[in-house]
């Protein structure tokens, strides 16, 4: 990776999207540019179905643009192939999702220990133990995802996302499938775990409240990205 201290953590250049549709294509995303610095914490708004999902999935290297690139750390992710792009997500990216995305055949530690395994980790296990008893969860290391709430999911899918302390996370809309109180505790927790690894946050959310919490906040409307007020 090329020096933090010299290049955002996170750049767009020129970021399209475009889909086929019964309709004929849609746009997406229309030149979308912006940069953001490490340790800033960016809250991505707009209506359901802005492109706001899709976006961070450019921005995380899961899907392609249909214009322009992404730099992370100053590394080009279009110029690489997907196993470069991999790479990158396993060496820099953290990743929560709204609907948790756990294994349902792993454990909560099993979950919680796939990106340190994939790292090549021999502490695998007890980094995954230590992760999961900070979110509070450390009586349901053997439960599988069918055996836990959904908050309980999150606080897994949490600790997994901060397992290899990722300089970058990215969070979409991840209190989307909660209730208001389990939601509002499972964002004190990961502000609070992202304050203290020092990762720059990209969160997308349709929450005012939360959004409040971030340095910075990015509205998305008709595909363009602007700051919001």
């Amino acid at each position: 990776m090329s020096d933090q201290s010299q290049c955002p953590v996170v750049e767009a250049r020129g970021v399209g999207k475009r889909v086929a549709s019964p309709e004929g294509e849609l746009e997406l995303l229309r030149d979308i540019q912006f940069s953001i610095m490490s340790g800033e914490a960016v809250a991505v708004l707009g209506a359901s179905g802005s492109g706001k999902t899709t976006l961070l999935g450019i921005l995380a290297g899961l899907d392609t643009p249909s214009t322009g690139t992404v730099l992370i750390e100053g590394v080009d992710l279009f110029a690489l192939d997907e196993e470069g792009r991999a790479a990158v997500r396993r060496e820099a990216i953290g990743f929560v999702f709204q609907s948790f995305h756990l294994l349902p055949t792993l454990t909560a530690v099993e979950n919680a220990m796939l990106p340190l395994e994939l790292a090549g980790r021999a502490d695998a296990r007890a980094q995954a133990e230590q992760l999961l008893g900070r979110v509070g969860l450390e009586r349901r290391l053997r439960h599988y995802p069918r055996q836990l709430s959904g908050g309980e999911q999150q606080r897994v899918a949490i600790a997994r996302a901060f397992a290899t302390r990722p300089r970058l996370l990215f969070a979409d809309e991840p209190t989307g499938n909660l209730d208001l109180a389990t939601g509002r505790r499972v964002i004190d927790l990961l502000f609070e775990i992202n304050r203290e690894q020092g990762t720059t946050l990209v969160l997308v959310t349709h929450d005012d409240t939360v959004a409040a919490r971030c340095t910075r906040r990015l509205l998305l409307d008709g595909g363009r990205l602007r700051d919001a007020a």
